[in-house]
């Protein structure tokens, strides 16, 4: 089987262990969308054992809290689908009511069009991230 996140980091390391990894998605249209990812090949949340299943929502509740710390988003968006992917994984989406989207989820029709200097001004925050994550997850797992 051909997978994506088996062969692929998925976007840029902002944290990873043994069993996971955090990235930074490259989301034209959402700065700082983020995923949790499982390292090894396993399609479904309910083939994890209790401690791999606790130990990923840990982590996905460390990677909202961060972001929205530094992002403040209007709302977080947690999902995961794995129909494209079929690989454990958890998308930590910020929206803001400004977005492309909004109120919609991301994968609807879009909304608006966001001007680039509002993308941008998301991103440079978004660089932010790394080190709020990884703080986040510190606490979450300790």
């Amino acid at each position: 089987m051909d997978c994506v996140f088996c062969r692929e980091e998925g976007g840029d390391v902002l944290w990873q262990d043994d069993t996971l990894r955090v990235v930074l998605a490259d989301e034209h249209d959402y700065p700082g969308f983020c995923r949790v990812i499982w390292n090894e090949h396993v399609a479904e949340f309910s083939e994890l054992d209790a401690a791999g299943r606790d130990r990923v929502m840990k982590v996905v509740y460390a990677v909202e809290c961060a972001m929205r710390r530094v992002l403040q988003p209007a709302k977080v968006n947690l999902a995961s689908l794995g129909n494209q992917v079929p690989h454990v994984h958890w998308h930590v989406i910020p929206r803001f009511s400004n977005d492309a989207h909004f109120p919609l989820p991301i994968w609807a029709p879009r909304q608006r069009t966001v001007s680039e200097a509002m993308l941008s001004s998301r991103r440079a925050q978004a660089t932010l991230l790394r080190e709020a994550v990884r703080h986040e997850i510190g606490q979450a797992l300790a």
